[in-house]
């Protein structure tokens, strides 16, 4: 996470500290899947217990497990609050918002009289699979995903601002065009059959009648099928400029000058120079030495 955190005090707090919130120790890595072990299972039983054959059956076991797993994250969350030296700024951030959300509903429900009608929000502790999130950021390929998405989000954004004055120019033109009897009652129920469209989902709610309306329709499916491929497009361009970035160097070579050598190379590809300016070149000690052999 992005967040500047630092254990409370050396000792024990360091240690849990060093465990749960990094993952490049043995323990770390083994709190972390036992983490998402538990994450996965907390929601399992949720999804198992919305379904009315499995909550009529089972519906005790799904209750002591839910407990069980409220009781594990309770624990971990007062863990974390433990271990470091400034909590609220855990709790203000994203991760420390789900993992409040995760287990208060559950004690609400318990503590707060009347609170059935709090059991809605118990649902929110489906948010507890996000938290799984938080290893995305020792993950390179995540950081590579996440580069590239935020340097394409204004084109996406530009891309998607003119997707939506498309669906906005049909939408009123098959308005004018096409009666209420055909379900084109409104402007933004026009936009939503434009959307269904343009998207080739096709509800068939909203069908036109008039031979124009139809001619219409086809044109707006074959260009969403047209523009589909744009985003992804977009988006890939952005993926691979971050691997090249995250692979290749762009320092160029103090020899001849080219440029887009690996990140880990020592020689120029071309006139096999020295890279690391910093160092001295191998090559030229051993030239040194070889007199003195002689």
């Amino acid at each position: 996470m992005n967040l500047h955190l630092t254990p409370g005090a050396e000792g024990l707090r360091t240690r849990l500290f060093h465990i749960i919130f990094e993952s490049d120790t043995p323990g770390a890595k083994a709190f972390d899947i036992a983490l998402i072990g538990a994450i996965l299972l907390s929601v399992a039983v949720i999804m198992l217990g919305s379904v009315e054959i499995y909550a009529e059956r089972y519906g005790h076991i799904f209750f002591y497990l839910e407990w069980t797993f409220t009781l594990l994250f309770t624990i971990e969350l007062a863990l974390r609050i433990y271990c470091l030296e400034r909590p609220l700024l855990y709790l203000k951030s994203f991760y420390g918002i789900v993992d409040l959300i995760a287990v208060l509903p559950t004690w609400l429900v318990l503590l707060v009289p009347g609170a059935h009608g709090l059991v809605i929000v118990r649902l929110l502790r489906v948010l507890r699979i996000f938290r799984i999130l938080r290893l995305m950021d020792f993950v390179g390929e995540a950081r590579l995903l996440l580069d590239a998405l935020k340097r394409s989000m204004r084109q996406i954004l530009l891309f998607f601002s003119a997707i939506l004055m498309v669906i906005t120019l049909f939408a009123a033109l098959m308005y004018t065009i096409e009666s209420p009897e055909a379900g084109f009652t409104s402007i933004p129920m026009s936009m939503y059959w434009a959307i269904v469209s343009m998207t080739t989902v096709g509800y068939g709610d909203i069908v036109p009648a008039t031979s124009l309306g139809k001619t219409i329709t086809v044109v707006l499916m074959l260009l969403g099928y047209s523009i589909i491929a744009v985003p992804t497009g977009v988006f890939s361009a952005q993926v691979i400029r971050s691997i090249r970035e995250e692979r290749y160097s762009e320092e160029a070579c103090p020899g001849c000058g080219h440029e887009r050598h690996e990140k880990r190379a020592r020689y120029c590809l071309r006139c096999g120079t020295w890279l690391d300016e910093d160092s001295e070149d191998p090559r030229k000690k051993d030239e040194k030495e070889e007199p003195a052999s002689d």
